[in-house]
């Protein structure tokens, strides 16, 4: 390799690494506890918030790089207005399908404002529900024209009832089990 090549060839890796750092390489591990949830790595993969305690008891965050690889999305960080349309929590830790068995929060994920303009986010709930099997386009249908009925389907795929809270007695008690309170 002539000499003019190989400096050619040097300026051009020196220049694209600057130009990366530059443009901005997004590294879960290194965006702030309240820009980790719901972006997505340069690699492609998703960031999840982590918490572990300390030696001395306290609880501390930090964002890391989980094994889920988004296929079509990189180098993303999930906006505010994302965020509030979709009804999703930045600050959480873990994600979970219990989250449609609330009527409230699939609608605001289902809603135009979040299915539309939200892909990210739309895309790690598809997922998610697909997992417990159901498919989120038809989801949101029934949600839409029958949201008690569309929980009930939910529910009969095998989606968790919810958590679980224990009464005076020790004895688990779902909280799906509790009655429904009669509207006002």
């Amino acid at each position: 390799m002539s000499s003019s090549t190989k400096l050619s060839f040097i300026f051009f890796f020196a220049c694209s690494l600057i130009l990366r750092k530059t443009l901005g390489e997004v590294i879960c591990e290194e965006l702030p506890i309240d820009a980790c949830s719901f972006s997505i790595a340069s690699s492609g993969k998703r960031c999840l918030l982590e918490n572990y305690v300390k030696p001395d008891g306290r609880v501390e965050y930090q964002c890391r790089t989980s094994d889920v690889i988004v296929q079509r999305m990189a180098e993303h960080i999930e906006s505010d207005e994302c965020v509030a349309a979709c009804g999703v929590d930045r600050n959480s830790v873990g994600i979970s399908s219990d989250a449609f068995l609330e009527p409230q929060f699939t609608a605001r994920l289902c809603s135009p404002n979040c299915f539309q303009n939200c892909p990210n986010i739309v895309d790690l709930y598809y997922n998610l529900a697909a997992g417990e099997g159901v498919f989120l386009p038809d989801l949101c249908e029934r949600q839409k024209t029958n949201p008690r009925r569309a929980m009930i389907e939910l529910l009969s795929s095998g989606a968790a009832p919810g958590p679980v809270s224990m009464d005076l007695h020790g004895a688990g008690a779902s909280t799906a089990d509790a009655p429904a309170s009669s509207p006002a």
